[in-house]
């Protein structure tokens, strides 16, 4: 443990020596350059200085710091950066580097940053990984138990009204189907909110049913929906997480879009699967909310790249999955 700091600390000081020594040496023969050319050149100060020996001395200042500057900046611009890369990194945006050519002495620092970036995104990927398996398991679990003990129990009250009309007199038949025909919406809710935390069609039939169920769930918006039907085979990864996406998609164009219809396809075109989602909303998203930042996560678990580009006219949701 000991030995590796030691040896991270070593490898940070390397930039900064190289750094110190480069500016040495600019200074070094830039000072060299100008004291050769006084002695050589068939210029004269003379003590005190005269008014018309102060246009050399001003011009050879100039030159001097002008050619210092210049060397300076250039060994120091990869810097800049290197400080932009900061402000605007983001893990859920994988890929976001600095070319490691030419950046001369702080190439070591260049290297060593990418180098950091790519173990700080593998980092999240799996720890992202951890966390959505976990999640997808609590969503079955909570399924199983709506489906299984708060359903049956509904259908049991709903085959005990049932009984109860047939059975109570003709003043109270009305108030009763009223009551039953609320357990019997609240009994569709409670088996669609299942089916939507546990897409047993997905399993069951595959990616293009399961897409083709979740349209139909929407059903204030038109959802025109375009699958290719030679799609490649996909892992239950990249289908899980295709579906997820979508249904993040649509759920936030039927709460916040204002939207009448959306596009959805799913096509397979020069090596790259895509999946893309757009509506005719008002769009603007100012900020990007827990939902999308879930959708950015899932797609890093199957390296995919995720955009999200919003207009007054719509928002436009893309997947590219590469094959």
């Amino acid at each position: 443990m000991i030995d590796r700091s030691v040896a991270a600390a070593e490898g940070a000081l390397r930039p900064t020596q190289a750094l110190f020594r480069r500016l040495l040496v600019i200074n070094g023969l830039l000072f060299t350059a100008g004291t050769l050319a006084l002695v050589l050149s068939p210029a004269t100060v003379s003590s005190p200085v005269q008014v018309t020996e102060l246009p050399v001395l001003v011009i050879g200042l100039l030159l001097i710091l002008g050619a210092n500057a210049v060397l300076v900046r250039s060994s120091l611009a990869p810097l800049d950066s290197l400080a932009t890369l900061m402000q605007r990194v983001d893990l859920l945006r994988a890929g976001d580097r600095i070319s490691e050519r030419g950046n001369g002495d702080v190439t070591h620092l260049v290297h060593t940053f990418n180098a950091m970036l790519d173990r700080l995104e593998a980092e999240r990927s799996e720890s992202s990984a951890h966390a959505l398996a976990a999640q997808e398991a609590e969503r079955q679990r909570i399924a199983r138990e709506l489906h299984d003990e708060i359903g049956q129990s509904l259908t049991v009250v709903l085959l005990g009204l049932k009984r109860t009309v047939d059975r109570a007199p003709a003043e109270l038949r009305e108030e009763l189907l009223a009551v039953q025909e609320t357990v019997r919406d609240s009994l569709d809710e409670v088996r669609q909110v299942a089916r939507r935390l546990r897409p047993g069609v997905l399993a069951d039939l595959g990616l293009q049913s399961a897409l083709h169920s979740l349209s139909g769930e929407f059903g204030e918006l038109r959802v025109n929906r375009w699958v290719d039907h030679d799609l490649p085979e996909l892992s239950p990864d990249v289908e899980l997480v295709l579906y997820r996406i979508a249904q993040e998609s649509l759920t936030n164009v039927a709460r916040h879009a204002g939207a009448s219809e959306v596009d959805l396809s799913l096509t397979a075109r020069h090596g790259e699967l895509t999946l893309r989602v757009t509506d005719n909303g008002r769009g603007g998203i100012d900020h990007e909310g827990a939902g999308i930042r879930g959708m950015r996560e899932r797609a890093l678990l199957i390296g995919a790249k995720l955009t999200v580009e919003s207009t007054p006219d719509g928002t436009d949701v893309c997947l590219r999955v590469p094959r």
